[in-house]
This record gives C-alpha cells, sequence and structure tokens, in this order.
C-alpha cells in the first residue's frame, strides 16, 4: 500500500527482514510443516495500548513424532525422536509493534542464544511442565 512502511520482522537467528514477500518466506517452512506439528504456548502477555506495542513470552511446542515429523529435516526428527521421543519446545519472547490501523508493522523475536534450547515435554501434560534436561539443538 503507498506511503505506508514496510513490514519489518527480526527473527530470533538471523538479520532483521523487510516487507511482506520476504518475510512470508522466512515463515514458509514453518506452514510447510518442515518443523512438525508446531503450538505455541503463551505464557505471558503485556500489552501497551498507548504505543501500539504488545509482547508475548511462549514456548514454541514441536511435536515430531510419527506422521507429524516426515516433513521435518533427518536430523531434526532423529534428534528429537531419539533424545525426547519426538516432542521438544524452546523458549522466547516477541515484541509486535502495530500501526494506527492496528496491523502488525513489526515482530521482532528475542533469545539468549543462537540455537534453540531443546527441552522435551510431555504431550499429555496440558502446563507445558519442563522436562529436566534441556539439550542444544542438532549441530550445536
Amino acid at each position: 500500500m503507498a506511503g505506508r512502511p514496510a513490514a519489518r520482522y527480526l527473527p530470533g537467528h538471523g538479520p532483521e527482514l523487510h516487507g511482506l514477500d520476504a518475510i512470508r518466506k522466512e515463515f514458509a517452512p514453518q506452514f510447510a510443516g518442515r518443523f512438525g506439528a508446531m503450538v505455541f504456548d503463551v505464557y505471558d502477555t503485556v500489552i501497551d495500548e498507548t504505543r501500539r506495542k504488545a509482547t508475548i513470552r511462549w514456548a514454541c511446542k514441536l511435536d515430531l513424532s510419527g506422521g507429524h515429523g516426515r516433513r521435518a529435516s533427518a536430523p531434526l526428527r532423529l534428534f528429537a525422536r531419539l533424545r525426547h521421543g519426538g516432542h521438544v519446545q524452546w523458549h522466547g519472547l516477541d515484541v509486535f509493534h502495530f500501526d494506527a490501523a492496528g496491523r502488525i508493522s513489526g515482530k521482532f523475536t528475542y533469545a539468549t542464544f543462537r540455537l534453540p534450547l531443546w527441552e522435551g515435554f510431555s504431550p499429555a501434560d496440558p502446563t507445558g511442565t519442563r522436562t529436566p534436561r534441556a539439550e542444544p539443538g542438532p549441530g550445536r
């Protein structure tokens, strides 16, 4: 749209992206199932209406068991299945910026690590309780 600034996305692992096409390309693997079945559990939400910003703290849960992991890379699938029964999670924080019309104009993901600190979780546990052992992800 003319006059509207390009959307911005800062992923937790790379440089800031600008424009909807670049952002859509970055999210394509998630929507294609390259990380298995993905669910975000939100722990905290902080909303600043005056500044048009929101922050959420979350756990990203990946189910790479059975058919859910068939589109994931072999190292990720193998790591998740051998170490954690196919269920891993990692934690992060997103800050969202909104334009005057209420559309997301920026998404900034933060973490204190370069690669996720993978943890197993029990899919039967709705609280998302962490397992006692955390492991760096594949390739780390």
